[in-house]
Order: C-alpha cells, then sequence, then structure tokens
C-alpha cells in the first residue's frame, strides 16, 4: 500500500468514528420537539346555535357533534346557544350520555341576533335568564350565563348589564363574556364583591389582543377570573418548519398562571364545526410544548375544578 493510499485509509477511518458522535452531539444541542397533549379536553367555549340543528333540520345534528367530540377527545363542553334549546338538547339527549360528554349548560342571552347589540339594556332579557335558571336545562342546572357580548366597553354600565352580575355572582353562576380588557374591570366593578368572588371566563382572553401585560394585570387583580384561548392574536408563533408554537411572552404567561386558562373551539359559525378537528388538533400541538402538568391543567383541569368534574393526573 503506497502511502498515499495509507493516508486516505486513515482519514476514512478517523471520519468512520467521528462521523457518529458529531451526529449525536448535533442532535443534544437541538431543541427537542415536543409530542403532541393525549390527554382529555375540555372545550370551554362551544355553540349549538340553529343554523347548526334547529332541532329538525340542520348540517350538524346531536349525533355529528358528539362524534366530533368523541374523536378528538373531548369529554366535557361548556355549552351555550342561541337560542338556549341547542344546549337543552345536548345537556338532556340520551346520546350525550353514551357518548360519555359532560354537559356544562350556560344561558345565553340572546334569542335572536338583534339581542346582540341590546342586551344590555333589556329588562326583557334579564326576565328570560331568571326564568331559565328557575327552569334549569333538561339533565342538569344552568352554571353560567354567557356568552355576551360588549362592542362598547360603556355598556357594561348598562342597567340590565349590571343586575346579571349581581345575578351571577350571588348565584355562583360563570359569566361568559366576549369583552375588551377595560369592560372586565367595569363588569367586576358591578358585583357585590369589585370581582374578588366574580368568577369569570373571558372568551379569546381579550378581544383586540389586549397585550400579555395587560392580561398579567388583571389575572392578578381578579382571584377568580380565567383566560380562554380562542381566536387568540399572539398566542401561537410559526417557526421556520411551518409548525405553530406558543409565542414566548405567551408561554411564559401560560407558565405563570397555569390554573387560569382553558381552551374553547367557539362553533359560532357551521365553518367551525366542520373545522373542529383541526381546532382540538391544533391545541394539542401547542400544549405538547408545555410541561406535562401544565398542558394537563389547560386541557382538562382548570375547566373540571370549575365544574365539580373529575381532574387527571396522566
Amino acid at each position: 500500500m503506497s502511502e498515499q493510499q495509507i493516508s486516505g485509509h486513515s482519514v476514512r477511518r478517523a471520519w468512520a468514528v467521528l462521523l457518529p458522535i458529531a451526529f449525536v452531539l448535533v442532535m443534544r444541542a437541538l431543541p427537542a420537539l415536543a409530542a403532541d397533549y393525549t390527554g382529555p379536553l375540555f372545550d370551554a367555549h362551544l355553540h349549538y346555535n340553529q343554523e347548526a340543528w334547529n332541532g329538525h333540520q340542520g348540517p350538524h345534528p346531536v349525533e355529528d357533534v358528539l362524534s366530533r367530540m368523541q374523536r378528538n377527545g373531548v369529554r366535557a363542553i361548556v355549552s351555550n346557544s342561541r337560542p338556549n334549546d341547542g344546549t337543552k338538547l345536548l345537556a338532556s339527549s340520551e346520546l350525550t350520555r353514551k357518548a360519555g360528554v359532560t354537559v356544562v349548560p350556560f344561558i345565553r342571552l340572546y334569542r335572536n341576533r338583534a339581542d346582540y347589540d341590546s342586551w344590555f339594556k333589556d329588562e326583557t332579557i334579564f326576565d328570560m335568564v331568571q326564568a331559565e335558571f328557575a327552569l334549569g336545562a333538561g339533565s342538569g342546572q344552568f352554571r353560567g350565563i354567557g356568552e355576551f357580548h360588549l362592542y362598547d366597553s360603556a355598556n357594561a354600565n348598562g342597567a340590565v348589564a349590571k343586575k346579571l352580575m349581581v345575578f351571577a355572582e350571588e348565584k355562583n353562576l360563570v359569566v361568559l363574556a366576549h369583552v375588551d380588557d377595560t369592560a372586565i374591570d367595569l363588569l367586576m366593578a358591578n358585583t357585590p364583591s369589585r370581582g374578588q368572588r366574580t368568577r369569570l371566563i373571558w372568551a379569546h382572553t381579550g378581544i383586540g389582543g389586549a397585550p400579555a401585560s395587560r392580561v398579567d394585570a388583571l389575572l392578578a387583580r381578579y382571584p377568580f377570573l380565567m383566560g380562554e384561548l380562542s381566536y387568540r392574536p399572539g398566542l401561537t408563533c410559526t417557526e421556520g418548519s411551518g409548525t405553530e408554537r406558543l409565542c414566548p411572552e405567551w408561554r411564559a404567561l401560560l407558565m405563570k398562571y397555569p390554573t387560569r386558562f382553558l381552551i374553547g373551539s367557539d362553533t359560532w359559525v357551521n365553518q367551525r364545526w366542520a373545522y373542529y378537528d383541526e381546532l382540538m388538533n391544533s391545541y394539542r400541538a401547542w400544549l405538547g410544548d408545555l410541561p406535562a402538568e401544565v398542558a394537563r391543567s389547560i386541557a382538562w383541569n382548570n375547566g373540571a375544578r370549575m365544574f365539580d368534574l373529575a381532574t387527571t393526573e396522566k
């Protein structure tokens, strides 16, 4: 063998030894890709409106929506509907019980779309809420009020808005509110406890994208305020690979308040039902980016504790 051949042979042997070592070192240096969260889900913001199913017709009868929940591991839901008939149907159906889905019924304030813009000053809305609460919903008492909208935060001081916040706190009902951060303070100020005992789920954790610092301040101020994360701008960021991950400031906020956040589908239009699988899969993906205990809290345990369901440790 020539000197040149010996040299080449030695180089090849060296590479054969060094390449596997280098590969291991590089892989250790790369951030590990988190596995998707695989546990149960609590959908804390779900609508079963008349466009989906009016009791006789529609693209999403009870069997359809329950099958979507089952295949996505959704074991409990907060249901509110326009009108309340959809929630009553889900709560009372034998099919729901067979599917193993727990329905937490809320009283929605809307009999029709016109109510969106006037509920906060309409005394007939308050009468309707009281009557629905007295009757209950199918197999279970109503547990909350909402979702309601305030397109102008000043309307949180409407006469009926004030009455409903007092009624909710007195009856230990949870409020589901689609409002901005200013309205959160106004709504809380209208309760007997000034927000210190008020159980309020903040739909989307703020419309208009309240910054994480403002959300942090409100969570610190109101001990029973919960943030629901559907449609939340700035929650996730797209990596170079195209993978959706939690944005750093929101990951930090979820880690700081692991018991104060919930997930939801917000099936306010039928298209959201059509994409229910994708919505739940997207939650599972970024939940997998969190420590297991935090992921379980946001995915299931926080909602379960609010409504007296069994929590899970796995």
